[in-house]
């Protein structure tokens, strides 16, 4: 898979392997994509960037990635709303 998904893969991949599933936004399913997401964060509406910040230490454990970024450990650390 390249680091850039065309739409017939991003709508063959399942919703849980986005960040965003219900909008089907941000997808993951690699390493890459993680990465893509970490910095497409800043685009994300406010009130998803909590969900979307620990979607992304999710995937990016999953991947054997460590997540630095101040930012969205930050997010990440916010309760659920």
């Amino acid at each position: 898979m390249s680091d850039i998904l065309d739409t017939e893969e991003r709508r063959e991949l399942p919703s849980s392997m986005y960040g965003l599933p219900e909008r089907r936004e941000y997808p993951m399913p690699d390493a890459a994509h993680v990465r893509a997401a970490e910095a497409y964060f800043r685009y994300c509406p406010e009130d998803l960037k909590p969900r979307l910040a620990r979607a992304i230490l999710r995937f990016g454990r999953e991947y054997g990635m460590d997540i630095q970024s101040p930012t969205i450990l930050e997010y990440a650390s916010m309760p659920e709303e």
